[in-house]
């Protein structure tokens, strides 16, 4: 559990700073998300989640 929280604030540190460094190319890069199709989206998603769940995995091998 202890590594899920440290995960998890990883993740919010990474956005953050990307956030804090760049506003305007991620207030750009989220208006192009509409154009992007749904299925796109999954996709890319899935593919996240697998290389995440493959590292983790590793890591913890």
């Amino acid at each position: 559990m202890k590594e899920l929280i440290i995960a998890f604030g990883l993740f919010l540190f990474i956005e953050g700073i990307l956030y804090a460094l760049f506003p305007s190319k991620m207030k750009n890069m989220l208006k192009k998300l509409d154009a992007i199709a749904d299925k796109q989206l999954r996709v890319g998603g899935l593919v996240f989640v697998i290389l995440g769940f493959i590292i983790i995995w590793y890591l913890k091998k």
